[in-house]
């Protein structure tokens, strides 16, 4: 039968198709695609949303759940291509479709076989290849580069103040290449995703880890050697599972349509609140932007998720909240400022990590009741950095001359002249006592002593698993699994629902309404943001 349009194209990047199983039997399969990046919430909205086209972890999460609850699935072909996420992301893929495939048949299938695609289908029993298939299963590493000698070539240098030694934010800007204590890191990172990877994917296929080590050199070009290694279950191609036939509209429109009649059922009923703090983390509103480098790309504002927070707080409805965090951190006075409403909520606030959750994003968690990561989650880096670029070559060269008059110390973020030396003593105070503050907020939240958070701490990054043993995480999952903690901590049943929560809306120049509050024991020392508890987010693991 010739292959049909797929259904219009929507503002999703999972295309569903219903198709008959090789048995000619059906129309009672879903061709299912998956690529793309998935992140986990939309930072859009309106307009800009739809013009984005992406798919999102929680729609995805979503769709799946409707797919397993639809009597008529007899199974579910899951097609990975062109699929970009992170490894966080990938294992929580795999999770969703490891539940999926308790409930009905699914079988996956890579024409694209990569370390990401196998373990997007780890969880499952059929895992299809074609003859054809492309293979790259290598491991993994890490690449960064660094701009110091290009930025000094056009006379720009680069101011960078850190705490401590592994706190390598600014070091691609300032440096011409990576220090021992980046690489000692970084080594350690790829070393505990290749473990993790091991344990979810040889694991699954029944391999001892000695065998399932060798994969890695092994240097695999065929889907017949990945047949051989026990890696996959069969060599097909995909209509040999299921064809797309004609569209069965009233059972995809089922598949794509709310769950309206479960949303009234369980609108009253007390559950979870899920709030995301994804992007960078700044002062003032979220707002979304462009993935551009540094400050680029989604900006989780303090204001927005310290209202959702309180929000969730005051609802009647939720017994708990689960804080999710995509975060590598940002300004130090925002961290603070959400950190606060997690340390002071009177419902308990479960934390789950995404791809990384590192310096201010773990700030923000550190005083959770419960942390949940995943594996692959790059963590950590309790660290404090200061920096700025420094054009005094550079304008020279192109005859610009910056003049000032006043206080030395007002010129401190100037981009004209270096640090002086009673500024550098000055941001070195400073950074000092946010880290010291930072310290004493994981201390407080983690249950350890100052010593041993600074121990571990020195800026140093850490995969979630590795966390875990060094006590900054308390649980390896997913979303699925800080939900389910947030239930037990607050008493609910495993079916509670999930509820929505996000801040207030609040139109420009309108007032915002409180009760007294007791006298505060001290305010924050900084009028401005001068210091970042920031994880740079450009190293690339492939």
């Amino acid at each position: 039968m010739p292959r049909l349009p797929e259904l219009p194209r929507l503002p999703e990047m999972v295309r569903i198709a219903l198709g008959r199983d090789s048995a000619g039997e059906g129309p009672d399969w879903v061709v299912l695609d998956l690529h793309g990046s998935y992140p986990t919430h939309r930072t859009a909205g309106g307009v800009q949303a739809l013009l984005q086209r992406t798919e999102t972890f929680e729609a995805l999460a979503a769709r799946l759940e409707r797919l397993g609850d639809a009597g008529w699935v007899r199974g579910v072909l899951v097609r990975v291509s062109g699929f970009t996420a992170g490894l966080a992301t990938s294992s929580a893929i795999g999770a969703l479709l490891g539940r999926l495939a308790e409930k009905t048949r699914v079988v996956g299938y890579l024409p694209q076989v990569s370390m990401r695609s196998l373990l997007v289908t780890a969880r499952l029993a059929e895992v299809v290849a074609p003859e054809s298939a492309e293979v790259a299963v290598p491991g993994f590493a890490a690449e960064q580069t660094f701009f110091g000698s290009f930025l000094s070539r056009k006379g720009i240098a680069f101011e960078n103040l850190r705490i401590r030694e592994y706190k390598s934010a600014l070091t691609p800007y300032s440096q011409d290449r990576m220090d021992e204590y980046n690489r000692e890191q970084l080594t350690a990172y790829v070393a505990s995703a290749e473990e993790s990877w091991l344990a979810a994917v040889a694991d699954a296929r029944v391999a001892d880890r000695a065998t399932a080590r060798g994969w890695f050199d092994a240097d695999f070009s065929s889907a017949r050697q990945l047949l051989d290694a026990g890696l996959i279950t069969r060599i097909a191609y995909d209509d040999e599972i299921a064809t797309p036939v004609d569209h069965h509209w009233v059972r995809a429109l089922e598949l794509m349509r709310p769950q309206l009649s479960a949303r009234k059922l369980t609108r009253r009923a007390t559950g979870i609140a899920v709030v995301p703090v994804v992007g960078i983390i700044v002062t003032g509103r979220s707002r979304g932007g462009p993935p551009l480098p540094i400050l680029g790309g989604p900006q989780a504002g303090a204001d927005t998720v310290v209202a959702a927070l309180r929000r969730a707080q005051r609802d009647d409805r939720i017994g708990a909240i689960v804080l999710f965090v995509d975060s590598g951190g940002g300004s130090a006075l925002a961290s603070d400022l959400i950190g606060r409403a997690v340390a002071t909520s009177p419902k308990p606030v479960v934390a789950v990590m995404g791809e990384v959750a590192g310096s201010g994003g773990y700030y923000v968690l550190a005083q959770a009741a419960h942390v949940v990561a995943s594996p692959f989650t790059l963590t950590g880096s309790i660290g404090v950095v200061v920096g700025k670029p420094v054009l005094a070559q550079f304008n020279e060269r192109h005859g610009l001359n910056p003049e000032a008059v006043g206080r030395e110390r007002a010129l401190f973020a100037s981009p004209a002249r270096a640090f002086s030396d009673d500024q550098r003593a000055w941001a070195e105070r400073m950074m000092r006592e946010v880290y010291d503050r930072f310290v004493a907020r994981v201390a407080a939240g983690r249950g350890l002593s100052p010593e041993r958070v600074d121990e571990i701490g020195r800026g140093r990054i850490w995969s979630g698993r590795d966390a875990v043993d060094v006590g900054l995480v308390d649980e390896l999952g997913d979303l699925e699994a800080g939900v389910a903690a947030a239930r037990r901590l607050a008493g609910l049943p495993d079916d509670a629902p999930v509820h929505a929560v996000r801040a207030p809306l609040a139109l420009p120049g309108t007032p915002t309404f409180a009760e007294p509050a007791a006298p505060l024991g001290g305010l924050w020392p900084f009028g401005q943001e001068q210091v970042l508890t920031w994880l740079d987010r450009s190293v690339t693991i492939r």
